[in-house]
C-alpha cells in the first residue's frame, strides 16, 4: 500500500490554508513577546502569589502537570456559561473548556439539577447495579451505536481497558501507536508522546522514545496519515500485534485531520492482519458531533473510549464497542472493576448531557465555530499571515504554518514562538485558550457568535501589531 503525499483532508473536517503569505519579522515577535510577558505579570499577581502558596503542597503548584506554565498558570475562583473568574478577579472567556469536557458549559442548569437531585433523594455511591447507570449506559450505546459500554473514571482508565481488552481477545499483546499522540497515562501509551526529534530517528519509520519511569512492552510507533509505513509494521510483526489506538482525529497536536480515504484504509488493513482498531474519542468525543468522530468520519472501530464531554465536568469515561470485543468483558478474559464505576451521582450528570447534546444544540455550536474559522480566514488572508485554520467539529486552531500539519514532524515544524506569542496574546486579553502552544479552542453549547468574536478580535489586533 503506497502512500502518496495527500494534501486532501477528510471532508468531514476544515482546513484552509492560504495561497500565498509573507515572513513575520522575528525581532518583532521577540519583542511583543516580551512586552506580552511583562503585561502577564503586571495583571496576574493573584495568580502569581496563589502559586507561590500552591507550591509548597502541589509539585508544581497544580493538580495535573499540564496545568503549569512558566512563570506560573492563572488560578480560577469559579465559571458560569461560557467565561471564568480567577483569582484576580479578571472575567476571561474560556475557550478551553476542559479540553470538551465543559461542552454543554459550566454549570449548566440542568447538569446542575440533575446532580442536586441524586445527591438529596437517589445517592452518590452504591457499589451495586443500579437502573440509573443502565439507562446511562442504554443511552450511550444507542447514541454511539455500540453493542456494549462499560463506564470508567477518567481517559487514562478508558485506553489502558480498552487495550486489555483487545490482548484479551486477539491473543496477542504488542501494540501499535501513532507518533506523538498522547492517550492517557498507560505505560505503553507513553510512548513517543511529543518526543524530542534526536531521540525518534526517520521520519517515515520512527524509533519509540520510551521515558526511563516506563515499562512499555511492545510498542510500535507510525506516522499519523502514513499507511505505507502501517503497513510495513502490520506485515513484519503483525502475528505480535494486538490493536493499533489512534485519534481519529489527533487533538494533542493542535487539531490534525485525517487525509481523504485514511481511516478506511486504516480499517482495512487492522481487517486484513486481525488487529484490533481503537478510537481514542476522549477529546473528540461529544465535540465531533452529536454521535463522535467515528460516526461523522464513516469508519467503525471496533472499541471506542469516551470521556470528557460526556460527563458535563464530572470524573466520566467509557470504553464500548463490538460484540466480539465487549464479550471478554463477560466472561471474565479481561477482568474490569472500579469503586466508582457507573455511581449514581455521575449518571445523573450524563444522563443531563446525553439530553443536553441535541443534534440541534451540537450543530449550533459547530455553526458557530465555522463562522469563527471564516472570520480568522479573512484575517490571515489580510495580512498574509504564514497561518492556516483548521477545525472539527466544535473545536477549532490556528496553526502557525505555510502547509498543511498531516503528522507529528509537521506539528514541530510550525512557528511554535509566534504561537506562545498569540496564546499570550489572547489571554492578556481575556481569552483563555489552553497552554501548549496549539491553541485549540472549543465552542460550547453556552458560547455565542459574539463571544467567539472576541477571539477574532485579539487576533486581528495581534496580527496588526505583527505588521505595524
Amino acid at each position: 500500500m503506497k502512500t502518496e503525499l495527500n494534501l486532501q483532508h477528510d471532508p468531514a473536517g476544515w482546513r484552509n490554508v492560504p495561497a500565498s503569505s509573507k515572513p513575520i519579522d522575528r525581532a518583532k515577535v521577540e519583542k511583543l513577546l516580551a512586552s506580552e510577558w511583562e503585561r502577564f505579570e503586571a495583571t496576574t499577581g493573584g495568580s502569581g502569589s496563589h502559586n507561590a502558596r500552591a507550591k509548597k503542597a502541589l509539585p508544581l503548584g497544580v493538580t495535573s502537570s499540564f496545568q503549569h506554565w512558566d512563570p506560573y498558570p492563572i488560578s480560577i475562583v469559579s465559571a458560569k456559561g461560557a467565561y471564568v473568574k480567577d483569582v484576580d478577579g479578571r472575567k476571561l472567556l474560556d475557550l478551553s473548556m476542559g479540553f470538551g469536557a465543559m461542552l454543554v458549559g459550566h454549570l449548566h442548569p440542568k447538569v446542575i439539577a440533575a446532580a442536586k437531585k441524586a445527591m438529596r433523594s437517589v445517592g452518590t455511591l452504591f457499589v451495586t447495579p443500579a437502573p440509573i447507570a443502565t439507562e446511562a449506559a442504554e443511552r450511550f450505546k444507542k447514541r454511539f451505536g455500540l453493542d456494549m459500554i462499560r463506564f470508567t473514571n477518567s481517559g487514562t482508565e478508558s485506553t489502558m481497558y480498552a487495550i486489555r481488552t483487545a490482548r484479551a481477545v486477539t491473543g496477542k499483546k504488542a501494540i501499535v501507536k501513532v507518533e506523538g499522540g498522547y492517550h492517557g497515562g498507560y505505560d505503553p501509551l507513553q510512548v513517543s508522546v511529543k518526543p524530542a526529534l534526536d531521540e525518534i530517528g526517520d521520519a517515515h519509520a520512527p524509533t519509540p522514545q520510551v521515558p526511563f519511569d516506563v515499562e512499555p512492552g511492545e510498542v510500535f510507533t507510525v506516522p499519523y496519515n502514513n499507511l505505507e509505513r502501517l503497513q510495513e509494521i502490520f506485515i513484519e510483526h503483525g502475528d505480535r500485534i494486538a490493536c493499533f489506538v489512534v485519534e481519529p482525529v489527533v487533538e494533542n497536536l493542535s487539531i490534525i485531520m485525517p487525509d481523504a480515504g485514511y481511516l478506511k484504509s486504516v480499517r482495512e488493513l487492522c481487517d486484513k492482519y486481525s488487529i484490533a482498531l481503537i478510537f481514542d474519542e476522549v477529546k473528540t468525543g461529544l465535540t465531533a458531533g452529536v454521535a463522535g468522530a467515528a460516526k461523522k468520519l464513516g469508519v467503525e472501530p471496533d472499541i471506542i473510549c469516551l470521556a470528557k464531554s460526556i460527563g458535563g465536568g464530572f470524573p466520566l469515561a467509557a470504553f464500548g464497542g463490538k460484540q466480539k470485543y465487549m464479550d471478554a468483558v463477560v466472561d471474565g478474559r479481561m477482568a474490569h472493576f472500579g469503586t466508582y464505576n457507573g455511581n449514581p451521582l455521575v449518571m445523573a450528570a450524563a444522563i443531563a448531557v446525553d439530553e443536553l447534546a441535541t443534534e440541534a444544540a451540537v450543530g449550533k455550536a459547530e455553526a458557530i465555530n465555522i463562522e469563527t474559522l471564516k472570520k480568522l480566514d479573512a484575517v490571515i488572508a489580510k495580512y498574509e499571515l504564514p497561518a492556516h485554520t483548521i477545525g472539527f467539529g466544535v473545536k477549532g486552531a490556528v496553526i502557525w504554518s505555510e502547509t498543511p500539519v498531516r503528522n507529528y514532524r509537521d506539528f514541530k515544524a510550525t512557528d511554535f514562538e509566534v504561537a506562545e506569542l498569540s496564546w499570550l496574546w489572547g489571554v492578556n486579553r481575556g481569552v483563555l485558550t489552553p497552554p501548549g502552544l496549539d491553541e485549540q479552542w472549543l465552542v460550547s453549547l453556552a458560547h455565542k457568535q459574539s463571544d467567539m468574536d472576541k477571539l477574532v478580535d485579539s487576533f486581528t489586533e495581534l496580527a496588526k501589531a505583527l505588521r505595524s
